[in-house]
């Protein structure tokens, strides 16, 4: 990349509301971020055949992610990121079990999420056929929390 595209490409994203920035070209990567105290970082990256970097890529997983399950049946979701807790507190016994009877309206779970504990309720009258998640696992946005016949 030309030294003066650079400059011009620079003082563009200073003057937006950029968070962050990032172009490669021809081995140089740029990665720009604007907050109160701007940092520009000018990195040469070396090449790297694209076998490679996808060979790579799939290798890396989380080291506690399990795989999602396809959930057939009343699914209840997790309606934020979070925390999952299967009871009040570490010395209570779990709110729901595989085989009990719940209510629509009835607390499965708490879903801790920037310190606010969020009840997580049953949305179907049924049996809890499968818990699909366990105690202080992490947990997405529209995860399958519980399966519910």
């Amino acid at each position: 990349m030309e030294f003066e595209k650079m400059i011009e490409l620079i003082k563009t994203v200073s003057d937006s509301n950029l968070t962050q920035f990032q172009i490669e070209e021809d081995g140089f990567k740029l990665s720009m971020k604007t907050d109160k105290q701007s940092k520009v970082v000018v990195q040469k990256q070396e090449s790297v055949p694209k076998e490679i970097q996808s060979v790579a890529m799939d290798e890396i997983k989380p080291a506690e992610q399990k795989e999602i399950k396809k959930a057939e049946g009343n699914v209840v979701k997790s309606p934020l990121v979070g925390t999952f807790y299967s009871a009040s507190s570490p010395d209570s016994a779990p709110f729901v079990k595989v085989g009990d009877t719940v209510k629509k309206g009835q607390v499965l779970g708490i879903v801790e999420a920037m310190k606010l504990m969020n009840e997580i309720e049953s949305e179907f009258d049924g049996v809890v056929k499968e818990i699909q998640i366990e105690n202080e696992q992490v947990v997405e946005y529209g995860q399958p929390l519980f399966v519910i016949g």
